[in-house]
């Protein structure tokens, strides 16, 4: 086997291996004889089939079995020769012209990561815009959770339900005068005006009192899951037993005592924490902003070409569904069409940016854990079918590359808190407002700043990693760093699981939804 360099122009490389005739040949044989003992055919012993017929029965998929592993060989035999580090997955081609019983001649084209020198981690300085809950919005909170359990008292006999009491009932439904499967229940509560049941069911309740039995008719909804009920007329046999009407929901110690806790205090206090949490992303995504600006300053380096692409069209893509959303998709894609040179300089800058956090995490034995690379792997996997979810398993356990995009989100998620713990950090309470229009000023600096970088050759050792970003946002976000693997699916939360209900509920529970096969090539997430 023979290699050549053909081509050696900033990181782009390429190379031509020449595989031999005489060495495919002799690993066929060797094939041959490996495979020979397990053998059957008709006329021949078990093991005892000549090696000329095993050849002619298989040679044509030995052949191609066997250059295709050659191929594979000399191509990470090359890389560890050459000590390549590829930027991403070389391209590899036999000559048009190749036949059977000739040299094979391979062509290997790649580009390897530039040399990055670590940037120093001393004397970084961040601002935390921190969104302290307001007294308002805690109180709001509570109240909105006191609305969601309400309380209920008993109503005098000659009370006539009407909008927002609670009947408790027994009902029996009937098709044709036969009761239905599900159709039954006692001490049912019916709240009217909730829509919980099917349309007409707590509308012909209105007025009822204590005591009351009726029968009612409704027609189920056309798409109702039950299909021997979808479109139905059916009649429900109705004993109202009690009518209830809402009392007023104190809230103070024994309302958070009913909810399990101590005391209005400690309820006021997660609720705090909680409304304090959804904005904690925000100022994550600003602080690392900054992070990654100060990262920048005094670091241009020439970047993979491919990696821009494959990135740059991974923002556009994005870009392109948003705007197919928008009220004038026509209007909203001549506007990012406009600003194409734009996104290709932030694909770029996030691209660097990446290396340039890969380098450091590596200076500093950053690391993923086999244990945390195994939860990514399972979390991942659970987007899939329950029989698919061991075969992405194999394959990201089989694939570096694919295992590297799955790690590369949580990578460099440590790495941005390793420097967060490196860094002096001031404090400072702003609105939501303030803190969002803060991130929203950062879009347009951040455009400009991608823009106006000049690109320049490096010189310095090449990371072997790189990590990866957030996903592309529809604004000009040249914040984020983000080397450009392919997204991996991003995990999606589980259904909650709904309150069993009977057929007169409006909506029975839906049916598990089939989950989305396992593509044949996986992409990754940023984080």
């Amino acid at each position: 086997m023979q290699t050549k360099q053909t081509v050696n122009e900033g990181l782009k490389r390429a190379y031509t291996i020449t595989i031999t005739a005489a060495e495919l040949s002799a690993k066929i044989e060797a094939e041959i004889k490996k495979i020979a003992p397990q053998v059957k055919m008709p006329g021949f012993r078990p093991g005892k089939v000549p090696a000329n017929l095993v050849k002619k029965m298989h040679g044509e998929q030995l052949h191609a079995q066997t250059l295709n592993d050659m191929i594979r060989e000399s191509v990470d035999q090359l890389t560890k020769d050459e000590e390549l580090r590829p930027a991403m997955q070389p391209a590899v081609s036999l000559g048009e012209d190749y036949e059977e019983g000739k040299d094979a001649e391979i062509t290997v084209e790649l580009e390897v990561l530039p040399v990055v020198e670590a940037p120093s981690v001393e004397g970084l300085k961040l601002e935390k815009l921190l969104v302290p809950a307001a007294e308002e919005q805690i109180t709001e909170a509570i109240e909105g959770i006191a609305g969601q359990n309400k309380s209920y008292k008993d109503a005098a006999k000659t009370k006539k339900a009407a909008e927002g009491d609670q009947l408790i009932i027994d009902f029996v439904g009937k098709l044709d005068g036969v009761e239905f499967e599900g159709g039954k229940a006692e001490d049912a509560p019916l709240v009217i005006g909730s829509g919980a049941f099917i349309p007409g069911f707590e509308e012909q309740l209105t007025g009822s009192k204590t005591g009351d039995e009726k029968t009612i008719t409704v027609t189920f909804p056309e798409e109702y899951q039950a299909e021997n009920l979808a479109g139905k007329e059916a009649t429900f046999d109705i004993t109202v037993k009690q009518v209830k009407v809402e009392t007023e929901t104190k809230i103070d110690d024994e309302f958070a005592t009913n909810l399990g806790l101590d005391s209005l205090d400690k309820l006021k206090e997660i609720m705090k924490g909680q409304l304090e949490q959804q904005t904690a992303g925000l100022t994550r995504t600003q602080m690392k902003r900054q992070l990654l600006d100060q990262l920048a300053e005094g670091h241009d380096f020439e970047v993979p070409a491919g990696m821009v692409e494959a990135e740059f069209e991974q923002i556009w893509a994005q870009l392109q569904q948003e705007a197919a959303k928008e009220e004038d998709p026509e209007a909203a894609l001549k506007q990012i069409e406009d600003e194409k040179d734009d996104y290709k300089s932030i694909a770029e800058r996030r691209v660097r940016l990446g290396l340039l956090l890969s380098e450091i995490g590596q200076a500093n034995n950053v690391e993923v854990s086999s244990q945390e690379m195994a939860t990514l792997i399972q979390q991942a996997a659970q987007q899939y079918r329950e029989e698919d979810r061991e075969r992405f398993q194999q394959y990201i356990q089989s694939d570096p590359m694919a295992a590297a995009q799955l790690r590369a989100p949580l990578y460099e998620d440590k790495v941005v808190d390793f420097l967060f713990d490196k860094a002096e950090i001031t404090e400072r309470e702003v609105t939501a407002e303030e803190l969002q229009a803060a991130i929203e000023a950062d879009d347009d600096a951040e455009t400009e700043k991608a823009k106006a970088a000049p690109k320049k050759a490096a010189t310095k050792k090449a990371p072997a990693k790189k990590a990866a970003a957030k996903k592309a946002a529809p604004k000009k976000d040249g914040a984020e760093a983000k080397p450009a693997a392919k997204k991996a699916p991003a995990k999606k939360a589980p259904a909650k699981k709904p309150a069993a209900k009977t057929t007169a509920a409006k909506k029975a529970p839906a049916k598990k939804p089939a989950a989305k096969k396992a593509p044949a090539k996986k992409t990754d997430d940023a984080a």
